[in-house]
């Protein structure tokens, strides 16, 4: 049995009912049913518990190996497929041991050296190269190959740890050894985030957790919704393993915590947006069922305009050039459609089957005449809305500096990070490098890899010997018609000067005849330049894509093209103030340069989210401007949903810093990022800049949306109850 929607008593100048139900009113109905709630709840019960089991193993099918990530047309990916081929480098990664001692290697330390190469020989997964020494004679290193695997990242830390463990055991004392390589570097970027997926989200829902305590002041409000977006988070985790493990979709660790945090943080605020409406309903129906049958009903265009432009903003990423970019899409994608039915299904169903005591120690009471305006609560944002309303030129015009200002802070992004720039403490592999760097060509760990076809093998050498950047050209084994060549570069390989020297070499490849020609350059230096290249492709193609999804859903949603572009450039204004307010930050927290796939990712996620906040307020505006006419509409919008989309916010913000507890700069910069563009939308774009806009604008920003005579108040006769409120 489900709860028929209850409508208000007509009067003379009421509109005539509804003669059927729309699907919204039959979702709300059944949800909030009094049988049918207990079905809700055993579906959900039934899907977590297929869910949380499938979502275990989602580690499991995480790909966290770089190159997997590139383009298919990079030279880098190519490099690896002909050394996977005809080099067997396949599932592979090279370990270098630096091995240094003040004041210069003693006999006692080379042979220690040489014995450890014949101690690794059962670790290794190839030939261990020979002891190579610096000419001061203070450091030497080797370079060993180690097993890796693509789902699995233990396969290699655990080689890196063995490594580590048979060179120090027993060795000379005052003989200081660093493991530091490609391989060094992924096994402390698996280490720091080792059981991050728990702490994570734990540290994420106590936050969570603790602003809800706040906002609803209740022992026991705040768990519902926890429990409903943590049900939620388990499903779409298992989702997601079932495609990664059967649809081939790419899942690697940032996507798998992104789902995570965006889960708890999305869930959350569609939790505060319904039960809100739920409260205000609760004043004006003895019946819950009732009352929550007319707050989903309420609550579910907005809920539902919200969660589509953040599932199709983010599908738009399927198109990057990427793997791990096209994985985050629908990875995002899941979590926000599994979170917005399990808010507007699952959580009404708990509350409704809880009852009003939930609401302890302030219970709603039905209250005669209730009016959300005129509540307790709302006296602050009833003042801010009037102050905006004085004066709205001045106010968006102020609004629109401050963001402009903050904006200037873009000209002092730096991107390019080096290995030592992504850490916020010390690890081995960077200490490693250091030391190599300091007595050997910075470039000896990860040497660039050129193949090129045995005929063009001695020209090739000599060009690439010829350009500057390049300390010194080796020729490999040939195999299968191709030769390997490796060139040391002098600079660092994580270095702007190192991509600079990758790239000089493919010109001057390219600039010969014949077979050198078809040389292809790889490497970890090659890998870098062109995830660069390719991230700074999919921003071109992107960031407009994205932009014009935006405005699509503005359009269908508001009805109303002057609204919907000027909500489209607040969006832009308020992107480029949060990118230039983060980067004053990141300057103040000695972390200036950042990964360029951050611009990206904050751009989805600021424009995906923080327009969000907006859709709540427009569509409610939209609403009450038909009730009470354009100024008190948008006065009155801005004072009933500035409470609880403020607290949203904060919720938001605050969850998507919980990344700071990851120890790497990117994590840092991507929860600082997304935290103050959403603070930013918050308090500036929805309660100032928006509204004030729209006061100036006046009607015409509905156009063609509502005719002339549907901004101006309608009889006295007319309630809220006539057009159900969106928040």
């Amino acid at each position: 049995m489900t709860t028929q929607i209850p409508a208000p008593s007509p009067t003379e100048t009421d509109p005539p009912p509804a003669t059927s139900p729309t699907v919204a009113s039959r979702y709300a109905s059944f949800v909030a049913g009094r049988r049918s709630k207990w079905v809700v709840l055993v579906l959900w019960l039934l899907l977590m518990g297929i869910g949380g089991s499938l979502a275990a193993g989602l580690a499991d099918v995480q790909d966290n190996d770089p190159e997997t990530w590139l383009p298919s047309s990079a030279q880098s990916t190519k490099a690896v497929q002909l050394a996977e081929e005809y080099f067997a480098d396949k599932d592979s990664s090279s370990a270098v041991i630096v091995y240094a001692r003040e004041g210069g290697l003693t006999q006692a330390d080379l042979t220690r050296i040489d014995g450890d190469r014949g101690r690794l020989a059962d670790v290794a997964s190839g030939n261990i190269s020979s002891a190579v020494v610096s000419q001061d004679k203070v450091a030497a290193f080797v370079s060993v190959p180690l097993r890796t695997s693509p789902s699995d990242v233990t396969v290699l830390t655990d080689g890196v740890k063995e490594v580590g463990k048979l060179t120090s055991d027993g060795a000379p004392a005052g003989l200081d050894i660093k493991i530091t390589g490609e391989a060094g570097s992924i096994a402390d970027f698996a280490d720091v985030y080792s059981g991050m997926d728990g702490a994570l989200m734990g540290a994420a829902l106590g936050v969570v957790a603790l602003l809800l305590l706040i906002t609803y002041r209740s022992p026991v409000l705040w768990l519902i919704p926890l429990i409903a977006v943590g049900l939620a988070s388990q499903v779409a985790s298992g989702v997601v393993y079932l495609l990664a493990k059967h649809a081939g979709l790419v899942v690697n660790g940032q996507s798998a915590y992104v789902l995570m945090v965006l889960a708890v943080g999305v869930g959350t605020d569609y939790a505060l947006l319904l039960i809100a409406r739920y409260r205000e309903e609760l004043h004006r129906y003895e019946d819950r069922h009732d009352a929550m049958a007319l707050a989903v009903h309420g609550s579910l265009p907005a809920l539902a305009a919200s969660a589509a432009t953040v599932t199709i903003a983010t599908l738009c990423l399927v198109f990057g050039s990427m793997n791990s970019t096209k994985g985050l899409g629908p990875v995002v994608a899941i979590g926000v459609v599994l979170v917005f039915f399990a808010m507007t299904s699952l959580l009404p169903a708990l509350l409704v089957i809880l009852g009003r005591w939930v609401f302890w120690p302030v219970k709603p009471r039905v209250t005669e005449g209730y009016d959300p305006v005129s509540a307790q609560g709302h006296g602050r944002w009833a003042r801010i809305a009037g102050a905006v309303a004085r004066r709205p030129r001045a106010v968006w015009i102020g609004t629109a500096l401050v963001l402009g200002l903050m904006t200037l802070g873009i000209f002092g992004v730096q991107t390019g990070q080096t290995q030592a720039e992504q850490f916020t403490n010390k690890v081995e592999s960077v200490t490693g490098q250091q030391v190599l760097a300091k007595h050997f060509p910075a470039g000896s760990s990860a040497p660039a890899d050129v193949y090129v076809p045995d005929a063009g093998a001695d020209a090739a050498a000599a060009t690439v010997a010829k350009v500057p950047g390049v300390s010194s050209v080796n020729t490999q084994v040939a195999k299968g018609g191709w030769t390997h060549l490796t060139a040391v570069l002098r600079d660092a390989p994580d270095s702007a000067a190192a991509k600079d020297t990758v790239r000089d070499i493919r010109t001057a490849l390219d600039g010969t005849s014949g077979p050198a020609a078809k040389a292809v350059v790889g490497g970890q230096t090659a890998v870098a330049l062109d995830v660069s290249e390719a991230q700074g492709d999919e921003e071109k193609l992107l960031i407009p894509l994205i932009l014009a999804v935006v405005l699509v859903m503005l359009l269908v949603l508001l009805r109303a093209v002057t609204a919907s572009l000027m909500l489209l450039v607040s969006v832009v204004l308020s992107f480029g103030a949060a990118v230039g307010a983060a980067s004053l930050l990141f300057h103040a927290l000695d972390h200036a340069k950042i990964d360029r796939g951050l611009v990206l990712f904050g751009f989805i996620f600021l424009v995906a989210l923080g327009v969000d906040y907006t859709i709540f307020l427009m569509t409610r505006a939209r609403e009450e401007v038909a009730l009470r006419g354009h100024r008190e509409g948008i006065t009155t919008a801005v004072t009933v949903t500035g409470g609880v989309i403020t607290s949203a916010g904060v919720v938001l913000a605050a969850t998507f810093l919980v990344l700071a507890a990851i120890p790497t700069v990117s994590a840092l910069q991507q929860g600082l990022l997304v935290a103050v563009g959403i603070l930013l939308d918050t308090f500036l774009v929805r309660s100032l800049l928006v509204p004030a806009l729209a006061l100036d604008l006046g009607p015409r920003i509905w156009r063609p949306g509502l005719a002339a005579q549907d901004g101006a108040p309608h009889a006295s006769g007319s309630s809220r109850t006539d057009v159900p409120s969106t928040v």
